[in-house]
């Protein structure tokens, strides 16, 4: 019989940005959800739960960053919606006119981008950190 020792190759840079990236995406589930709680979101709010879940089971703990820069996503989107504003913006169409208020974008995109490199950030110094202790 062979005694065959099991191999624990170390967590490369694709692996743990695909880490990172699933936690973005769950963040992004997580903030969209809460914009739209009162049509969709309980189910994208259940879908990132599980989401979530799972990642907390399988991923390495210093991904879970990607959640904060993830909760940019549904920002950048506000902000790009609301980008005529603020005040009411009226557009021409097929039968006349249609009006709509609009917020000011600035403080969605400037939430959206601390957000973005703060998780960005913080997962490049604990990457930096755990690689230095030789955990992966």
């Amino acid at each position: 019989m062979v005694d065959r020792e099991a191999t624990v190759e170390p967590e490369g840079p694709a692996v743990a940005w695909g880490w990172f990236l699933g936690w973005l995406a769950v963040g992004a589930c997580a903030g969209a959800g809460l914009a739209a709680l009162l049509s969709v979101g309980v189910v994208l709010l259940l879908l990132a739960a599980v989401a979530a879940g799972f990642l907390l089971w399988q991923s390495p703990r210093h991904s879970n960053v990607g959640l904060l820069a993830g909760l940019a996503v549904p920002l950048f989107y506000l902000a790009y919606l609301n980008r005529s504003g603020p005040g009411t913006v009226c557009r021409t169409v097929a039968d006349g006119q249609t009006c709509t208020d609009e917020y000011a974008p600035v403080p969605f995109l400037a939430a959206a981008v601390i957000l973005f490199c703060a998780g960005f950030l913080i997962f490049l110094v604990l990457r930096r950190g755990s690689r230095g202790t030789g955990t992966g």
